[in-house]
């Protein structure tokens, strides 16, 4: 009999999860409570409630050869970064490709998930979900749950004495759209995450003056990497990650100096008590441009308002402040669940590899996207879909930040498609120096094991071109083709230890 799936939202998880639910032979009834899909990526001039929103400038901050699900390539002409529009459309083409729009019912809420009686022998669940004002109940063998973690608003307010007499404009981050509305005003942003450096950037081509308060301070890189290439294709090696593994200490002073070469971190106030590999670094090409240029002056933390001033913890002030925007995060829940199947605390969820509730009698709830990585959260979730499908479909029975090639490896042995890149460098030597040496873009994942994709060998080998495509606007009649993402001495480990695996397998 065919197993029933209930997939709660239709955003960058909620798509992939979808379609390895049909992969796999299951039925899948997708509910998106607005009228599209796309979820944190579908530009609205109003936030929707209970959904992710965005600023109209945002532009993804990996790139789209990592970025991609691992069997539908971006379009070779979309640019490495892409406007939140091109990756919506991108989700258009991907829905359209594998017919998965059927399998969603849009204007639906999810009222609430529970346990049928029958739990403990069926792993049943009963849905409730409303649309229209009309509720309808359902029985499902399995739920996945993705519906992200950018929905809800962290304002931390009881943490700003005052904030209840300032008598200027506060919002959140999530109520931004562009910076118009700002125009000649005297502007502080609280916070030095993405969207926060971002905002600040943006501000301060209108703004009187904007200020950026920090209470850690973060390292700051620009997408553009070494030899001009998107920096997630350079980072997220299993070279990388294998130095990273076994020299941590020396990968980080690494990262540091090559941070500190564009923008020395302590002249500028930004650098950080944690290593370059502790915590996310934070994405932004125009920062130390605007600060260097005076447009945005870095604050310590604030201690407290006034109607009018801010005053900070190192005891300056800025006075007659027209707008304060927390970029302070987001928090997320689970109101259709009962707290002793799932509890969040302190924004944390405890999930067996990011995936599953670890105390469930039976292995029937899922929740994908949950997760912070560092590199891209759309092949993370694809691959979470996977294993957690088939665990479905065979079985009868911390924090959210990961390291991205650690972890998609991981779950790829739960599932059996982690690529033997020794044994690769053995019977294909051309393939396995780019699983080794190139990006560990989502292809890899489909070259052995279920789910085995037979063009993925072929859209490894070309990555590079379709790196370099959008930017060769211009073809000069001379140019040597940048092939590599290494440094000389890097590639001479690389071959050292190559040498050395062979010499084990031989």
């Amino acid at each position: 009999m065919v197993k029933r799936v209930a997939v709660v939202g239709a955003g960058c998880s909620g798509l992939p999860t979808i379609k390895c639910c049909l992969d796999e032979g299951l039925e899948p009834t997708c509910f998106e409570r607005t009228d599209d899909i796309g979820g944190l990526w579908r530009f609205k001039e109003e936030p929707e409630e209970g959904r992710a929103s965005i600023y109209n400038s945002v532009i993804s901050n990996t790139s789209k050869e990592m970025t991609c699900y691992s069997d539908f390539p971006f379009p070779e002409d979309y640019p490495n970064y892409m406007h939140n529009s091109k990756l919506l459309q991108y989700f258009r083409l991907y829905a359209e490709k594998f017919s998965l729009l059927k399998c969603i019912k849009f204007k639906t809420t999810v009222v609430s998930i529970r346990k049928c009686p029958d739990f403990s022998s069926t792993g049943q669940w009963e849905v409730i979900s409303e649309c229209n004002g009309q509720q309808e109940k359902a029985i499902f063998d399995a739920v996945l749950i993705c519906t992200g973690h950018h929905s809800t608003e962290n304002l931390p307010l009881h943490s700003f004495p005052g904030i209840e007499n300032f008598k200027g404009q506060y919002l959140h981050s999530r109520q931004y759209k562009s910076p118009h509305p700002f125009k000649n005003k005297r502007i502080i942003v609280i916070g030095i995450g993405n969207t926060a450096v971002d905002l600040v950037v943006e501000l301060s081509s209108v703004a009187k003056q904007v200020f950026l308060s920090t209470r850690r301070g973060a390292w700051i890189v620009n997408r553009v990497w070494y030899n001009g290439f998107p920096l997630d294709t350079v980072q997220s090696t299993r070279f990388h990650s294998f130095i990273q593994g076994i020299i941590p200490s020396l990968t980080n002073k690494y990262f540091e100096i090559k941070a500190n070469a564009r923008v020395n971190h302590d002249n500028y106030g930004l650098r950080p008590e944690h290593r370059f590999l502790s915590q996310q670094p934070t994405v932004s090409d125009d920062l130390p441009n605007r600060i260097i240029a005076g447009k945005v002056l870095l604050k310590t933390n604030v201690k407290n308002f006034t109607e009018t001033d801010v005053i900070f913890e190192d005891g300056t002030v800025e006075r007659d402040i027209d707008v304060v925007v927390f970029a302070t995060g987001y928090v997320f829940s689970f109101p259709f669940l009962e707290e002793s199947v799932l509890k969040v605390k302190s924004n944390e969820v405890s999930l067996y590899k990011m995936i599953f509730p670890p105390d469930l009698e039976k292995p029937t709830l899922a929740c994908v996207g949950y997760i912070q990585p560092s590199g891209a959260i759309m092949p993370i979730a694809e691959i979470q879909a996977r294993w957690a499908t088939r665990v479905y479909f065979k079985s009868d029975r911390h924090t959210l930040q990961v390291s991205y090639v650690g972890y998609m490896d991981e779950i790829a042995t739960e599932i059996g498609c982690k690529p033997d890149v020794k044994q690769v460098m053995l019977t294909d030597p051309k393939l396995g120096w780019e699983l080794l040496f190139g990006p560990c873009t989502p292809y890899q994942y489909r070259l052995f094991g279920p789910g085995k994709w037979k063009e993925a060998r072929q859209t490894i080998l070309t990555q590079m071109g379709r790196i370099i495509k959008p930017t060769r606007t211009r073809v000069l009649s001379y140019h040597q083709t940048a092939t590599n993402f290494f440094p000389l001495s890097f590639k001479l480990i690389g071959i050292i230890i190559i040498l050395v695996a062979l010499y084990v397998l031989l």
